[in-house]
């Protein structure tokens, strides 16, 4: 039967549920168990609610599939014991609502059944789940509908209990450490903390125009500046760049800063961290992805970002000139936009050759200061800075550093962001004066860290929009009716 055929069956159903004066959409629900504890309560009476998976009619006997979140029972309707009611189960389909209650009894065929005794319509579904009639028919439609996912795929739903469970670990862990929870703001009058190009909005009632926010890190060190020594952030960030399996424009992101540390002590912490949240979260150290094993039990190397890109690449990366290295990217087959500059240049290159072969857990450190403006430098070599990043299944996975606490230093380097700016760099970061300006007063050494929600993508193996219950789409097309 066609669609529109289904929903005006369905509409006819709801008139005639409305002539008996009963109320299709009722506000109260009677008391109720969750269906899986009512499967334990064999020969004793339950009331359970969720909504109707299946229908099978069998003259004065009818059977249905009733699931709320916990579980599935199957219900037994018969004449005898609803002589009132018992017609009104015409007027029932798949995905409406429903009210049962009646004793837990074993069918001949050995399956729980609660055999009704009264039941109550709660929400009358008007359109049919696809699975009635042509199903989901690709990604995107299902992440579009994914309440129509959700129901079609129950497995779906476990991605999601995981994710709940990872954020939820990764905050226990650091209130644990007596880090303090805070916000900061999501609107901002300098988009900074992170190479990303920033979405634009306006505050009509001060008549201004903002930033949503691609990072919370200069308001975080604030704080520092404030007197706080241990605070993180879990909450929304927006980057108005491309969409792959490893980015969205609005995601979540957790970053925390610690006074009084480095980043020689944030690998230690971060890798004990990761360790307690994986292994709570997945139950093991030891996950797939993409047909690889992954171990992330154990010490996790520390290897040196030029040493790394020197030995693959087969130059001396500290001695390259940004012509040598625009030559080696159209060698490797690597399209850089001009005026990037020698370290930007670098990253690029290495995020595009040599981070896809990057599989077991790993710490990359010390690279070069002009892709981390906001990172201490190293001490006995200036043009490097104290970054460590978390690298595995090819991609980055986090990334921390000590903190730049210099107000002179930030400032020139704020000034060579605003000349890459200028020269087209979109990604390049803003200058923050106020920030700036409350360095002045003085930071205590520290280090920050952060990732997102890229790990958790990454450790179910799923497309960072499969991990997302409603990734940014682009509009459905309807046509006219």
């Amino acid at each position: 039967m066609a669609l529109d055929n289904l929903q005006k069956e369905r509409l006819k159903k709801l008139k005639n549920i409305q002539r008996l004066g009963i109320d299709p959409f009722p506000a109260h629900t009677p008391n109720r168990e969750p269906i899986e504890q009512a499967l334990k309560k064999l020969n004793k009476k339950v009331a359970v609610a969720g909504r109707i998976k299946s229908i099978r009619g069998h003259g004065k006997i009818s059977f249905a599939d009733l699931v709320d979140q916990s579980g599935r029972i199957q219900l037994l309707f018969t004449q005898s014991n609803l002589p009132q009611d018992f017609d009104f189960l015409a007027n029932l389909d798949i995905g409406d609502f429903l009210w049962v209650k009646g004793e837990v009894i074993k069918t001949q065929a050995g399956q729980i059944t609660v055999q009704a005794e009264e039941f109550k319509l709660l929400t009358k579904s008007i359109r049919p789940i696809p699975t009635e009639w042509y199903g989901l028919k690709d990604t995107e439609e299902r992440l579009r509908k994914r309440y129509l996912d959700l129901l079609i795929n129950p497995e779906i739903k476990e991605i999601f209990i995981l994710k709940s469970k990872f954020w939820n670990s990764i905050r226990t862990y650091l209130l644990r450490e007596g880090f303090l929870e805070v916000e900061t703001p999501v609107l901002q009058e300098t988009a900074g903390g992170a190479d990303a190009r920033p979405f634009t909005t306006h505050h009509f009632a001060q008549n201004m125009n903002l930033y949503l926010r691609i990072s919370p890190e200069l308001y975080l060190k604030r704080l520092l500046v404030g007197g706080f020594e241990k605070v993180f952030e879990i909450g929304r960030i927006f980057r108005n760049e491309g969409i792959d399996a490893e980015h969205l424009q609005d995601y979540t992101q957790m970053e925390f800063y610690w006074a009084y540390s480095d980043y020689e002590e944030l690998m230690n912490f971060i890798e004990k961290m990761y360790q307690e949240v994986i292994k709570e979260t997945f139950g093991t150290l030891n996950l797939e992805h993409q047909g690889q094993k992954i171990n992330w039990g154990g010490s996790w190397p520390r290897v040196d970002y030029y040493t790394l890109l020197s030995a693959e690449w087969g130059i001396d990366v500290a001695k390259s000139s940004e012509d040598e290295l625009y030559k080696l990217a159209k060698k490797l087959n690597v399209k850089i936009e001009p005026n990037l500059g020698k370290g930007r240049i670098l990253d690029y290159i290495y995020k595009k050759t040599i981070r896809p072969k990057l599989i077991q857990p790993q710490f990359l450190i010390n690279p070069p200061v002009e892709v981390e403006p906001l990172a201490k430098r190293v001490n006995n070599d200036l043009s490097l800075v104290q970054r460590m990043q978390v690298l595995a299944m090819g991609s980055e996975l986090g990334k921390g550093f000590s903190e730049l606490n210099d107000p002179l230093d930030q400032k020139e380097r704020f000034k060579a962001q605003m000349k890459l700016r200028r020269q087209g760099d979109e990604e390049a970061q803003m200058e923050d004066p106020d920030f700036v300006e409350s360095l002045e007063y003085g930071m205590p050494p520290a280090a920050g860290f952060g990732l997102s929600e890229r790990l958790f993508s990454m450790l179910v193996n799923k497309p960072i929009r499969e991990a997302v219950f409603f990734p940014t789409m682009r509009p459905e097309k309807r046509g006219k009716k």
